[in-house]
């Protein structure tokens, strides 16, 4: 079976851009983009209304991947698209796709006026429990909206592409998540910014004040084990200019301010035994609904 990037339709903007998203990673990555739209069967109450019925309903909703397929090959004419309708409940139908995915894009509702995401039931739930790497793309997210503007304002494929964002914890950092993060910066050729959050230990949360000197010897530890455990990914991806941020502060709220500049913000989520309760995570979670970039969640043990 070919490798493929495989994308939640469902006719909205969102999925739309996620489509579009997924054609320009596909050409990075030499991979097919299979469109999937599930078709969730018309509850009978509705199905007996006059004006729509369920062979109606679903003639509609075919038209979804049909159409935007043919629109990925006229503006990807490089890539193999193919399309895919299901039947089912949308969030297990979309986990159940990704199993055979390099990834599953799914789009995500922007938030008027402030930037950043509004992720639905659907989208956490795809998260919470595929184990494939899962992207979230807000609408308007074409190929200019990854490059530098000029000062002018404008967006152009002529400008540097905005570095990859990789959110690292430093005291269990793993290597499906920062190969992920490498890959993405090399395939780009853009630079990859590390950013690392500090605090300090418990107990100073309770009223004991971090001396200034206490807090530059903090800081210097925890950026020199930021450096240590890039160091063989620094020789493996030579090409790859990794920026180093280890700051004092909450990781939600450093990687939210770090999305503005960048094509692609990459999060872990760890793959938990539990089938109760979604389990994505506080700082994935934060950076889903807030990040003004696409985010990739990346699950590891």
């Amino acid at each position: 079976m070919p490798r493929t990037i495989t994308v939640g339709l469902d006719g909205s903007p969102e999925s739309r851009a996620a489509a579009e998203w997924a054609a320009r990673e596909a050409e990075l990555r030499g991979l097919t983009v299979r469109l999937v739209h599930v078709w969730e069967p018309v509850p009978e109450s509705i199905a007996q209304a006059p004006l729509l019925g369920p062979e109606t309903h679903r003639h509609w909703t075919e038209r979804i991947p049909r159409e935007s397929a043919e629109g990925l090959r006229r503006r990807h004419p490089g890539i193999e698209v193919s399309t895919e309708q299901l039947t089912g409940r949308p969030a297990q139908s979309l986990v159940d796709a990704a199993k055979d995915a390099e990834m599953l894009v799914l789009g995500s509702r922007g938030l008027g006026g402030i930037g950043g995401f509004l992720v639905g039931s659907v989208g956490l739930a795809v998260v919470a429990h595929t184990e494939r790497p899962v992207v979230l793309v807000r609408a308007g997210e074409q190929t200019a909206a990854e490059h530098r503007t000029h000062p002018t304002g404008t967006p152009s494929t002529a400008t540097a592409l905005r570095p990859v964002v990789l959110g690292l914890d430093v005291a269990d950092p793993d290597e499906t998540l920062i190969g992920f993060a490498f890959e993405a910066a090399a395939r780009r050729s853009v630079p990859l910014r590390v950013v690392h959050a500090w605090n300090p230990p418990p107990y100073y949360a309770y009223g004991m004040a971090l001396e200034p000197a206490v807090e530059r010897e903090m800081a210097r530890g925890d950026a020199v084990i930021l450096s240590e455990v890039l160091g063989l990914w620094r020789q493996k991806y030579p090409h790859v200019d990794v920026v180093e941020q280890s700051h004092y502060g909450s990781p939600s709220l450093l990687l939210i301010d770090a999305s503005l500049e960048a094509s692609l913000v990459v999060v872990g989520r760890r793959i938990r035994s539990s089938a109760v309760g979604a389990h994505i995570g506080t700082v994935t979670h934060a950076v889903l609904h807030h990040s003004t970039a696409p985010v990739a969640v990346v699950t590891h043990d």
